[in-house]
């Protein structure tokens, strides 16, 4: 059972969020039980723009505002992350995340996309492309990955510390990986309402286990992430443009050009000093070369 409606839903503009940084028209899907919230913003191509962890659509606000004018921007929050909500039973792993994208691109009626990733967004966003390659357009690779993490030493000591039971207390208590991961991962100094807007889907102890999920399931989702690898054959024939910071400390060049091998037909675009979440750090870069990307 699936229904859309816009503006109107209970706690749309929750207290943490101003809405002058977020300038948009809400909107959700209830699929599954799971009420998901999304923006849809500009009309031209389809780019729908895919998060990680811990963001949400608001990371996309700077190049929503940009691309508008040029193509239709589609930003999704999955359950647990912005303004969505999961249902009963849901586990909050990378595979569901992607099985609900897809089932949003369906219906929503998309075709034709332009899909941009990041972080976890990679995984998941990537999944539902190999698995539906007949949707796919193009593909815009920011800082990520689409693999198990066996043979990444970096990824897999990240996931036992992050994924781990201190680690699990330390977030769900305190909120430590968003309020540690988002500052360090930014080039700048977030303003106090951008930085509110950033921790406060994670308000509460239990609204804060998606965020130690993702970690533990860099380890636990190989079955998952295998599969993303194997479904990337599918897409060697997509344009891909490769916007890569730099300065991240997550994913550096080896990640970078292994993503590129995958995609034949690439171009890239180098932010030397944009760390990890590239959309707060370069999105007038980004947003040239998407708009070039897209000639």
């Amino acid at each position: 059972m699936s229904s859309a409606h816009t503006l109107g839903q209970p706690n749309s503009t929750p207290a943490w969020l101003d809405r002058r940084l977020f300038p948009f028209t809400s909107r959700w899907l209830t699929i599954e039980g799971h009420t998901l919230h999304y923006l849809d913003e500009g009309t031209g191509p389809t780019l729908l723009l895919l998060h990680g962890n811990p963001t949400w659509s608001f990371l996309y606000r700077h190049l929503v505002r940009q691309l508008a004018p040029h193509f239709r921007c589609i930003a999704l929050d999955y359950p647990g992350f912005g303004l969505s909500t999961a249902g009963p039973g849901y586990g909050f792993t990378p595979r569901e995340h992607s099985h609900l994208v897809e089932q949003v691109v369906e219906q929503l009626g998309l075709r034709d996309l332009c899909i941009m990733v990041q972080d976890w967004g990679g995984p998941i966003g990537l999944g539902f492309a190999g698995r539906r390659p007949e949707l796919v357009h193009s593909l815009i690779l920011g800082n990520t990955f689409a693999w198990p993490a066996t043979g990444s030493a970096g990824l897999t000591i990240f996931s036992k510390l992050f994924g781990g039971r201190l680690a699990r207390w330390l977030i769900t208590r305190y909120n430590a990986l968003a309020r540690w991961l988002i500052p360090a991962g930014i080039n700048r100094k977030l303003t106090p309402a951008e930085l509110a807007a950033y921790l406060g889907p994670f308000s509460t102890p239990a609204a804060r286990l998606p965020t130690w999920i993702f970690p533990k399931e860099i380890t636990g989702s190989r079955a998952y992430l295998a599969e993303v690898e194997t479904g990337l054959a599918r897409l060697r024939d997509k344009p891909a443009l490769v916007v890569w910071g730099e300065a991240d400390g997550a994913f550096r060049k080896p990640d970078r050009l292994r993503l590129q091998q995958y995609f034949p037909a690439h171009r890239v675009c180098l932010l030397p000093q944009a760390k990890h979440f590239i959309q707060e750090n370069a999105p007038d870069e980004i947003c040239a070369a998407i708009r070039a990307f897209a000639q």
